[in-house]
């Protein structure tokens, strides 16, 4: 069989860290939405689902928070605009709009192919192989700085990416390397 030529990508959850720079009333905003999750004797954070897109952004009363589950950095962005903007409507008062960083962008890919786990942990740089422990080879990339999991089936885990654009990179970089070493195997 031939190689595919593309690596199947898909962004399984982006990590994104938010601030408003003022105080939140945590008891205040679980007193004005039931939903909102909130157990400070376990954790600090309040919980703040979102059914779209879904999403679950951590409140904390330093005004910080952090958004998971969104599927692209634009989804990151609106999720934590959506909980800035339910929270006013809910007579919160929240002076400024919310700062949102890209933290981690995690991936999910199927590269169409096997892959020789033993050669590749002894010719690809910066990797660690130790089927004892875990059954996948961890590949550290300097640039774009990600860490990839790679398992023998051709699927692959990247994570560490700040950008959507960093995942493509590095996977393609890596599939690039895999068939020039060849790595690969096409049944």
């Amino acid at each position: 069989m031939m190689p595919q030529s593309k690596p199947l990508i898909s962004i399984v959850n982006v990590v994104a860290s938010a601030t408003i720079d003022q105080r939140l009333d945590l008891k205040d905003i679980t007193k004005k939405f039931p939903d909102v999750e909130w157990n400070p004797d376990q954790f600090p954070g309040a919980v703040f689902r979102l059914k779209n897109p879904k999403t679950a952004t951590l409140l904390f009363r330093t005004g910080k928070m952090v958004c998971t589950g969104a599927k692209s950095e634009e989804m990151a962005r609106k999720a934590v605009s959506n909980v800035v903007k339910l929270l006013r409507k809910g007579k919160i008062k929240i002076k400024n709009e919310a700062t949102v960083t890209i933290q981690n962008i995690v991936a999910s890919i199927n590269l169409g192919g096997r892959v020789h786990l033993e050669k590749a942990a002894r010719s690809l740089p910066r990797s660690m192989y130790e089927p004892e422990q875990f059954p996948g080879l961890i590949h550290r990339m300097l640039d774009p700085k990600t860490v990839i999991l790679i398992f023998s089936s051709g699927k692959l885990v990247c994570t560490g990416g700040r950008t959507e654009k960093d995942v493509y990179r590095s996977v393609n970089n890596l599939h690039s390397m895999l068939e020039e070493k060849n790595l690969m195997i096409y049944d």
